[in-house]
Formats: structure tokens, sequence, C-alpha cells
């Protein structure tokens, strides 16, 4: 539950903490004293959007934390911990700080834990602890996905397990049909780019490239084109080892063998000269072999002539048309070619895929249909409990002789929920034509029949706390003190806060807060010129009487009226709660 709730520079409260309890508390307050602000602070602790026009005049920030008070186990405190935020256990509990700050430039943070969050994941945990109704609310129930959620939420596990099962071959019907509609309306352009793909690797197909042959062919071509050059040097070279035409220079081959012989004649007398002929034989080796490569080379020279040349510069030509076309280099254009031979196979095999996905399309929905019945039957029975109960809570609402009508009818078809037009209908009383609540409830029923709901919804899901904003907004009399004594009622299994005008519903609180408005009055003594505050403050006994009489006449201190406030508290506290 929320123990703690601080609020500053939020509208007309400059700086307020609201203590809370178990059970029920209401925020009471003269119009424009702030009372909205501290559902506005909820708002902003649950993710909620705002502008910087909440933030007070002449402020740089507001900013709203709650003090959460949680069991170990609840699921909120583990995703505060996924988030990096710090949750400070202790015996059979734990706390959980959340904040939010809002700049006068609209810019937002949010804290979870003392650390930093996305304001999305303040939302995620927000909705497992709190639940608001203002007078949005009041006119959201007139829609029908909210009447929906409403009976889904009812019908609880029962319905959850089909609904996934239904939701899943529901996207695998969507996404079928999707690709199936694509696979139709484009048949024609995927034609003409099967044809293209055929075409341009008929003509690669032709070629043969072989990986990196451009670059191969490009250095054979600058091999032959520089012939001459290439042969001189080698020759030079196998002349220059050989001594083959140098005359009577000793060659480098009889040169280094004179020279290994020479210290082979010594090499027992000194290890490392011994060394020194040794890799002067390697060297004689060496010499041979390359002699031998090089008058190879010169023969190959002899076999690679104008011609062999004209060959590779027409074969480059041809890699050249095929580079140009489809890729940088040669390895590329097979790149190319391979992603171009799995992508034809994909267009050739459409006909097929097409025949794939419409018996696949239709085997999912007519599953869909079957699935969508099951949720129907559930719905139909948690519909009928549903209506009943709420029906009671109405009646003890001083609507004795309202009834909810809840009709389940088959749709237009199946849709992400389901296949059924669901519609919440009031009966204000017996022989009346039931109506729609968008059509004919008054805002005090949409009131009651919201707070019936949620009354009964508590009972099968209850959220830690319930946050009213004027929930009893169009109602009086008796059947205001019925709804003070149901959101008593609703307090004894969660905690409950409400903003209220009517003293009726404020005497059943177990916690009375109310928002003081202060106005200061400018150095020129005017109004204008000056500014208004907020304060809260949790009311004792006498206080508490002091502000139902205001409530009731605007006369705090009238005897009479005080006596009348003291009535309603005695009244509330004999009044049975469930």
């Amino acid at each position: 539950m929320l123990e703690e709730i601080r609020i500053r520079d939020l509208g007309v409260i400059t700086d307020a903490v609201l203590p809370l309890g178990p059970g029920l508390s209401v925020v009471t307050g003269e119009t424009g004293a702030g009372k909205t602000m501290v559902v506005t602070a909820v708002g902003l602790l649950l993710g909620a959007r705002t502008d910087a026009g909440r933030v007070r005049s002449g402020a740089k920030s507001a900013s709203a934390e709650a003090v959460v008070r949680l069991p170990l186990d609840h699921s909120a405190l583990e995703r505060a911990r996924e988030a990096g935020g710090d949750v400070e256990e202790f015996d059979g509990g734990a706390e959980l700080l959340l904040a939010r700050r809002l700049g006068a430039d609209g810019r937002s943070r949010a804290f979870v834990g003392g650390r930093a969050a996305p304001v999305g994941v303040l939302a995620e945990i927000g909705e497992t602890l709190v639940v608001v109704h203002g007078q949005s609310d009041q006119m959201r129930l007139k829609s029908a996905p909210a009447q929906r959620g409403a009976l889904d939420k009812f019908a609880g596990e029962e319905l959850a397990g089909p609904m996934t099962a239904y939701q899943q071959t529901f996207a695998r019907w969507k996404s079928s049909q999707e690709e199936l509609e694509t696979l139709r309306a484009a048949a024609r352009d995927r034609l003409r780019e099967a044809e293209s793909l055929e075409s341009a690797l008929a003509e690669i197909d032709e070629v043969d490239p072989q990986p990196n042959e451009d670059e191969l062919l490009k250095a054979d071509a600058v091999k032959l084109a520089n012939v001459e050059e290439l042969r001189i040097a080698a020759t030079t070279a196998q002349q220059a080892i050989t001594a083959e035409d140098f005359g009577d220079s000793a060659d480098a081959t009889t040169l280094v063998d004179t020279a290994k012989r020479t210290l082979e004649h010594v090499a027992e007398h000194d290890a490392e000269l011994g060394a020194a002929a040794t890799r002067l034989a390697e060297i004689g080796f060496l010499l041979t072999d390359l002699a031998t490569e090089l008058a190879s080379y010169q023969a190959g020279l002899d076999t690679e002539g104008p011609e062999h040349l004209a060959v590779i510069e027409d074969r480059r030509g041809v890699l050249a048309t095929l580079v140009r076309k489809y890729a940088p280099s040669i390895d590329e254009v097979l790149q190319w070619a391979s992603a171009a031979r799995t992508r034809l196979a994909e267009l050739q095999d459409d006909s097929t895929r097409i025949e794939s996905l419409e018996t696949e399309v239709q085997e999912a929905y007519a599953r869909l249909l079957d699935q969508a019945q099951v949720i129907s039957s559930i719905r139909v029975d948690a519909g009928r409990e549903l209506a009943d109960r709420v029906s009671d809570e109405l009646s003890a609402l001083a609507m004795a002789d309202a009834t909810l009508i809840i009709e389940i009818t088959p749709g237009f078809g199946p849709g992400p929920y389901g296949a059924d037009e669901i519609g919440f209908l009031l009966e204000p009383h017996a022989g009346a034509p039931a109506r729609p609540l968008g059509k004919g409830a008054s805002g005090g029923e949409l009131s009651r029949v919201m707070l019936a709901i949620e009354v009964v919804l508590a009972a099968v899901d209850p959220v830690p706390t319930f946050v009213f904003d004027e929930v009893d907004a169009g109602v009086g009399g008796r059947a205001a003190v019925e709804i003070g004594r149901r959101l008593a009622m609703l307090a004894r299994h969660v905690q409950v806060l409400v903003v209220t005008h009517l003293p009726q519903v404020a005497a059943f609180a177990d916690q009375h807060i109310t928002v003081i408005k202060n106005s200061v009055r400018g150095d020129d003594g005017t109004a204008a010129s000056g500014f208004t505050s907020s304060d809260v403050r949790l009311l004792d006994g006498p206080e508490r009487v002091r502000e139902l009489a205001r409530m009731l006449a605007g006369q705090e201190d009238s005897e009479s009226a005080q006596a009348h406030a003291q009535e309603l508290l005695d009244d509330a506290k004999l009044l049975p709660r469930g």
C-alpha cells in the first residue's frame, strides 16, 4: 500500500506530505484548493503523461514521491530490482521509493528505488500497485473496450488460458493472411523480377567467372606487357649466377663452392668456421636451384607471346562488363549471383507458397472460430455472474430497482480479443427499456456503476490501492451515504484514497486529509500581485468535525453544522460495512 505521498511545486501545492494508511483515506478541501493535484501526483507516479503547465508558477520543477510498502513476493519489487532500484527489506515486507520530476521546460525524469529509470518502467510497476478512477474513467466506462476489459478481468484465469491460445492463433492467421495478400498483389512485379534475375544469371553463367579471376588476369596482363624487360632481367641474373657469357669471370656458384671447400679444410680446427662452411653449402644449393628457376622462367616467357596477351585482355573485357552491371569486383559478382539464385528460387516458388498459405489461412481461421466460441461461452457465464453481482451492489448504492445487463453477441468476425460484441446496458427500473451506459446513464449513475464494478472486481483480482477522484460527482442524499459505505467496504480488502466534496462520503474515512488554500497578498497589498499556495493536513477528531461542517453548510463554526457533522460520523460507525 501507499504509506506516504510527497508533493512539491505541483499546481498550487508548494510542499505537502500525505500520510496514508490502510483502509479508506479521503481528501477534501475548498474548490480550487488543489485536491485534484493529489490525483495528478499519483498519475505522475504511475507514468502518466502530463504537461509543464502543472508546475507551480515560478518553480523550476514539480515532483511527486511515494513510499510503497509491499509483501516480499510482490512482482513490483522484482521489476524495480531489474531496473537497478534499491529495495529496503524488513520483517514481513519491503519498502520501495517511487518518484517523478517534471521540469518547467516539459522534461520529465522517473526514479525507482532511488535510481533513475525510464518512465515506462514506472508505468509497469504502477499498474500493479494502483488503479485510478476519475471523471474521465466514468466516460471511459461507456466505451466497448473498457466494458470488455472489465468482463474479461472478472472472468479471470478461466478466460486467461483460452485467450492466450486464441491470440496466438489470431497472430498467425493475420500474419499468413497479410503474406498471402502481399504475394497476390505483387504477383506481376515478382514475375518481372524473376525474368530479370533469370536473364542476369544466364549472362553470368555464360561467362563463368572464377573467384578472384579479375585480379589474377590483371597481374598476367601487367606481366605480358613488360615481357622483354622481364626476360632481360631474368637472363642477366641467371648468367650472373652461372657465369655464362661473362667471359673468364668466375660464376657465383663456383666462388661459393671455392669458399666452402677452403673452410672445410680447416673446419676441424674451429667449429665456428665449420658452421660457416655448412651455411656456404646451403647457399650453393640455393644458387643452383635459383639458376634453374630463372632458366625455366625465361622459357615460359618465350611461350607467352602477344597472342596470349590479346586473349587475356578479351577475357578482362568480358569480366569488366559483369563488374559494371552487377558488383564492384568478380568475387562480389559471384556473391550477388548466389543471392540472386536464392531469391529466384523464392520467386519461382510463389505459386506453391500461395497454395500453402491459402490452406494455412483457412485452417487457422477455422481453429480461430472454434477458440472464439470457447471464449464466448466463458464470457456468457462470467457476464451473467458479473451482472448479478453488480446489480446487487447497485441496490446497495440506492439504485434498488436498477439492473445491469451484459449483452454478448456475435461480432463481424474474429478480432484481437475474440469474436464478441460486448455491451453494458442499464435498466433503471423494472419495465424500463435497458439502454447502453453511454446513452442512458447519468453522471451519478455512471459513478455508482463504476464503483459497483470495482467492488466486485476487487474480490476476484485485487490491486493494493484504488484512487477515486470525485467518484461521487452528481450524487447526493442517501446515494452519497451508500457510496461512502461501499467505499468503506472496498477498503476492507484494499487501500482506498478518495478525493470527494461530499461529507456523507468523508464521514466513512479512516484517515481524513484536507487541502487548505492560502492566499498571500503582494507588496502592494493586492491579491493580484500575490500568490496562492496550499497545505495538506491530517485531521484529528475536532478538526474533522469542523471540516465536515464546512462541507455541509459552509460554516465550520456553526454549532448546528458541527452537530450534523458529528451525527454523520456516528452514523457511519454504526452502518454495516459488509
